[in-house]
């Protein structure tokens, strides 16, 4: 994208867009003089920009949190599986039919990924249900659910959300009223509910607890959120942070600086870009929209800037996908190139290229040494599951260390599937050493996938097993004969 900024005495910017095939360059130069000839015009000059190949400059310590989520992803999506069920349970071979949303490919089998999280699943088997198939045969089938500790967590987890729920409608009105009909589907909603803190049920239970805010409407696209009423002292952007200069004496600088993160050093000419376009007076975007301006205008990128900025800072953990939110690009206005536009405000945002797709990080919700300078409470409670995890992997460890001192096989029943065993396959999660390595160049996997929608695609023709009755009195593992309880 080719940005030419024209600045005249007033230092007034305006903005011409002019799009070009694959622009390679961040090039500033003034204009010929003959041009203030021919159109009798003010002295002026242009600034054009330049900005696809601009380089991104890494930053470990932000890439770090990416890494991290990573390595939670299959946990944090079959925990999500699990809790949707009455029972918080699932048998093996439903499971087997979410492979696309566990990111689970062939031959890699759902057993050995569970196998590898020990203090977070653990299997179990149930009777399997009187069925024509099987009236004159006694079976059981295998399970999955969270052991007491995950579960735990998971329950701590739910009753935080619960008691957050009207500072978590205030956020969502605010996302709401980000967007020019004050309606967002909730198809795409769902993308940004994880990252907003919403549950997984929001979308059921949002408008029967806030039914004076939102209501579900139907368009010709599908199913949207819409907001019925909302209060105006909601609609405040976010303020910026006060900058300490550690002067002696307080008074005003005698040259700009713009203020980057560590370790970021840009051109000269860009640098003196992005001081005239803080110059520009703030847009609210709130009470602004798309239509407003003049799309290839620089204060249309103004206000698309603080609409990304608005909406990274509703996030928990002040981050998102760059997918996510092109998503949003005709409720919020913003433009067909938002990649390109984040790139070319690294005082904003920090784009991290690990995964299959890019992160944006608001940055001034971090500190110099990449840690959220904001944590909200659920964040401790993913601490907690990251510490689970880790002690899992301890687990692991000292049972695949005293196997090859004892030459031992296996220690769990022969009777499930061999090729599923319990030690490793060669498979590597990269969890042990997951800080010890801050600056590796090896992808991983993106936070989330494209298919996020198909979470329930699973419940196909088995969806009256949920709610069958399943008697348990056989149930040999409880020990307690003719006992109803619940099998865990």
């Amino acid at each position: 994208m080719l940005l030419s900024v024209s600045c005249q005495k007033d230092s007034l910017l305006s903005a011409n867009f002019l799009t070009s095939a694959s622009p390679s360059c961040f090039p500033l130069r003034k204009a010929r003089k003959n041009y203030q000839t021919i159109c009798n015009k003010p002295r002026n000059f242009s600034i054009s920009v330049s900005c696809s190949s601009i380089k991104i400059v890494r930053s470990p310590s932000l890439d770090k949190h990416v890494v991290k989520q990573n390595k939670i992803r299959f946990i944090q999506k079959l925990k999500t599986l699990l809790l949707s069920k009455p029972k918080h349970f699932i048998p093996i071979h439903i499971l087997s039919k979410c492979r696309s949303y566990l990111s689970i490919h062939k031959p890699r089998s759902i057993l050995s990924m569970i196998h590898r999280y020990p203090t977070i699943f653990e299997l179990f088997t149930i009777p399997m249900p009187p069925t024509p198939l099987n009236a004159t045969k006694s079976g059981y089938q295998l399970c999955v659910r969270l052991t007491p500790a995950a579960q735990s967590l998971a329950m701590q987890e739910l009753n935080l959300k619960s008691a957050m729920s009207g500072f978590l409608a205030n956020k969502l009105q605010k996302l709401l009223m980000l967007s020019s009909h004050r309606r967002i589907l909730l198809s795409k909603l769902v993308h940004l509910g994880p990252h907003l803190g919403l549950s997984p049920n929001f979308r059921s239970r949002l408008c029967n607890d806030h039914p004076d805010k939102f209501k579900i409407v139907d368009t010709s696209y599908g199913r949207a959120l819409e907001l019925v009423s909302w209060d105006p002292e909601l609609a405040v952007p976010l303020k910026f942070p006060q900058v300490n200069r550690g002067l002696i004496v307080d008074r005003p600088l005698k040259f700009k600086q713009l203020r980057l993160r560590r370790g970021l050093n840009l051109k000269r000419r860009h640098r003196e870009f992005l001081m005239k376009f803080n110059e520009l007076p703030d847009v609210c975007p709130y009470n602004t929209s798309a239509e407003d301006f003049a799309k290839p205008s620089i204060e249309a990128e103004k206000r698309a800037c603080g609409v990304v900025r608005e909406v990274l800072g509703m996030m928990v953990e002040k981050r998102t996908l760059i997918d996510h939110l092109t998503h949003f690009r005709k409720e919020f206005g913003l433009p067909n190139k938002l990649r390109a536009m984040i790139v070319r405000h690294p005082e904003l945002f920090y784009v991290s290229l690990k995964g299959l797709r890019d992160s944006v990080f608001l940055v001034e919700g971090f500190d110099d040494k990449g840690v959220l300078l904001e944590k909200d409470e659920s964040m401790v409670i993913r601490d907690q599951l990251m510490a689970l995890v880790a002690e899992g992997k301890r687990m692991r460890r000292e049972r695949r260390k005293a196997s090859i001192n004892t030459n031992i096989v296996g220690d769990y029943d022969n009777n499930e599937n061999d090729e599923d065993a319990y030690y490793d396959d060669g498979y590597d999660d990269g969890f042990e050493n997951l800080f010890d390595s801050e600056d590796s160049d090896l992808d991983y996997d993106s936070d989330d996938d494209n298919n996020e929608s198909n979470e329930l695609s699973f419940n196909g023709g088995n969806g009256e097993f949920w709610t069958a009755d399943v008697s348990l009195a056989s149930y040999k593992n409880s020990g307690d004969e003719g006992g109803d309880s619940e099998p865990w």
